[in-house]
């Protein structure tokens, strides 16, 4: 069987608009960070593809796990026995790091989550997941790109905006601009040819000019921390590592970014899924390499980060003929960083009985992950909870942030 999935295009149009950003700028001017001197960073990832959150963090204690999801379950015995979180749920045996960090209260998983999408196209839940907006088409922005927008002008804000070798996500293109960088592994143009090129895209390409200058000061910056013989991964869970190790070092500088998004592609498990080994366990231990580079390289900026990891739907409870899972609804966001109040699995657990279940195959999102990412901007940045629901987050004013996710 051979499984047709849409693979997003974008315009030239789009990549100048959003800067082509992978990283950005957002320097916090001085009220966010005078009476506890913190110093705020956040990290989204994306995780395309639709994550099947029952593998990722398994509800081993609901009777009906186990064999609903078949194969693919996890179990607290074994050669590749899943990691305990509490009582009733515990994390694949990929994601060691992620364990350890729950252990120590700076990690959570938010379940039975989802956006208010409800259909099953990757094209258009990714399009809802970045772009914040209520349905799929509305806009050339993201949400990521419109809270940097709300941050005050002040003492420190200076964004910028570039793509370096990778297509920008929706969630940082818009009117606020961002700087982009990436681990390319192509020796760097000299001055000479640098001169030839901005003279040329001067009079011929303003945008494009602009860009380029933007991104030598990326390149200049990434110079300065040491990154100027970074090269692309090998496999996805390698590429994974050293994307996270390449901009932790750039958003633990003074002078280098405080907000940051990436996506990672690969997570349409349709066949030879695998559950506590196999592909969707080689890419959570990428995602969990990625968790551990941050802490690694952020050093004393650990305590003021918040990492979150969000996907556009999850998949199906009962595996298909070929030993995966198809496109599904409710799934997990995972959230790590030392200035996340972790410890716990956020969950309204609507339970995986037949009667249970959304359209009688998908685990039922009892969460809106929308009220988990205005949480974190609010307890970040201080964002106001009606920008949030009118501008970040437009039409969602009946959407409550989340409150208590960064520890107090």
């Amino acid at each position: 069987m051979t499984m047709v999935c849409e693979t997003p295009s974008l315009s030239r149009r789009a990549l100048i608009a959003a800067g082509g950003a992978l990283f950005s700028w957002a320097y916090l001017p001085r009220f966010a960070r005078a009476a506890d001197s913190r110093d705020p960073r956040l990290v989204v990832m994306v995780l395309r593809g639709a994550l099947d959150g029952l593998s990722a963090v398994a509800p081993v204690g609901d009777p009906d796990y186990a064999s609903l999801h078949g194969a693919l379950a996890l179990r607290l015995d074994g050669e590749r026995a899943a990691l305990p979180l509490d009582s009733f749920f515990a994390v694949n045996p990929a994601m060691p790091n992620f364990a350890r960090l729950f252990r120590a209260r700076q990690a959570l998983a938010v379940h039975a989550c989802a956006t208010n999408y409800r259909e099953r196209s990757h094209f258009d839940g990714q399009d809802v997941l970045e772009s914040g907006m209520p349905g799929p088409g509305r806009v050339e922005s993201g949400w990521l790109n419109r809270a940097l927008a709300l941050l005050p002008k002040g003492e420190r804000v200076a964004p910028r905006g570039l793509a370096v070798g990778s297509t920008p996500p929706l969630v940082l293109r818009g009117g606020s601009p961002v700087l982009g960088w990436a681990p390319s592994g192509l020796p760097a143009a000299s001055d000479d040819l640098t001169v030839r090129l901005m003279g040329l895209y001067d009079h011929r390409d303003p945008a494009l000019a602009a860009a380029l200058r933007a991104g030598l000061d990326a390149d200049r910056l990434a110079t300065k921390q040491g990154m100027d013989g970074y090269k692309p991964g090998g496999d996805a869970a390698a590429a994974m590592r050293k994307a996270a190790e390449g901009a932790a070092r750039l958003i633990a500088a003074d002078d280098g970014p405080r907000v940051a998004a990436m996506a990672f592609d690969g997570w349409d498990t349709h066949a030879n899924e695998g559950g506590a080994t196999g592909r969707l366990a080689q890419l959570l231990g990428g995602l969990d390499g990625a968790i551990a580079a941050f802490e690694s390289e952020l050093g004393p900026r650990w305590k003021d980060t918040a990492i979150v990891a969000v996907t556009e739907f999850g998949r199906t409870v009962h595996i298909n003929g070929t030993v995966g899972t198809d496109h599904g609804t409710g799934t997990v966001a995972f959230l790590a960083g030392g200035a996340v109040g972790g410890g716990r699995v956020i969950a309204d657990w609507p339970g995986l009985k037949a009667a249970d279940l959304y359209e009688g195959r998908d685990l039922k999102p009892t969460t809106d992950l929308r009220a988990v990412l205005k949480g974190l901007l609010a307890d970040q940045f201080g964002l106001p909870t009606r920008a949030l629901g009118e501008s970040v987050f437009p039409e969602t004013a009946a959407v409550a942030p989340m409150r208590g996710l960064i520890a107090a």
